[in-house]
């Protein structure tokens, strides 16, 4: 089931009334999600550029990282309908069809994210988490100075900034794709949809 097919009028409003051939939007990232969306990026952008320099800033960093993923995941369950996890699933198991079908410039309409999105999405969450955890972990008494503690932090943490590169990436590629600019998307919470009348 693709979530929300493209034609979809609950909650959409016009951009002018009379343009009944030209594109509607539709809220999809409500004002919690895109302020932790903006928040992490901000947060992984200055960890990247204070260890060893502003260790404690780092740390602090590090901490509202952990607190960002927290209310992500509490907002997966209890947000609004674009924020909840309910279709990772699914999409996870459509993304190598959606990915295989890119090469041809295929890429379907998605009110939500796409495929690939959920994929980069779970692929970022899951190594920030592992970044931030061995993090903290690293500052305890009982694991610093621990080897794999601090190896694990280093691999996640470059894992982190190339997932980073690619969301970036796959963002304008989409944009360029769809004629779309997700980007101010994801600043206004609205997208754009094209309907045919």
């Amino acid at each position: 089931m693709i979530d929300e097919a493209v034609p979809e009028a609950r909650g959409v409003s016009d951009r002018t009334p009379a343009d009944r051939t030209g594109s509607r939007t539709v809220a999809v990232w409500d004002l919690p999600l895109r302020l932790w969306h903006w928040a992490l990026a901000a947060s992984i952008l200055a960890a990247w550029f204070t260890p060893t320099v502003y260790d404690s800033l780092h740390r602090i960093i590090g901490y509202t990282v952990l607190g960002l993923l927290a209310f992500r995941l509490v907002w997966g369950v209890w947000g609004s309908r674009y924020s909840r996890f309910r279709m990772v699933g699914i999409r996870l198991r459509a993304a190598p069809g959606y990915l295989w079908n890119l090469r041809r410039g295929i890429t379907g309409r998605y009110i939500g994210l796409n495929p690939a999105g959920t994929l980069m999405l779970v692929a970022l969450l899951l190594s920030i988490a592992v970044s931030a955890v061995t993090g903290a972990m690293s500052v305890t008494v009982t694991f610093f100075g621990v080897w794999w503690i601090e190896d694990t932090h280093a691999v996640a943490s470059d894992v982190v900034i190339m997932l980073v590169v690619l969301h970036v990436l796959g963002v304008v590629l989409m944009g360029l794709l769809q004629r779309e600019n997700l980007i101010r998307a994801m600043i206004t919470g609205r997208k754009r949809i094209r309907h045919h009348s």
